[in-house]
């Protein structure tokens, strides 16, 4: 399953939530550094979603805030309709 997010780094604390346009916010306290950010962001979205973050993975957005991530389920049909539920009480 594919999730376009939004990152918002350098804020006060870490959370997700929230909608930029289509894509879900994950603001988090690291920053725009060599990737800092970037990797807090999925392992916050892997955090909230309830997934191992190995399951996270980036597809594009490397050096940007608009990200588009791909989050792997061993089972579709058992885990997606789980998933689409958390993603819409995240976007609010």
């Amino acid at each position: 399953m594919r999730i376009a997010i939004r990152v918002r780094p350098g804020a006060s604390r870490t959370r997700v939530g929230g909608s930029h346009g289509d894509q879900l916010v994950v603001a988090v306290t690291a920053r725009a550094v060599e990737g800092a950010a970037t990797e807090a962001a999925l392992r916050a979205l892997a955090d909230s979603l309830g997934v191992r973050r190995a399951r996270v993975e980036l597809v594009r957005g490397h050096r940007s805030r608009d990200k588009l991530v791909e989050v792997r389920l061993e089972d579709e049909a058992r885990d997606g309709p789980v998933l689409r539920e958390r993603l819409e009480s995240l976007r609010g």
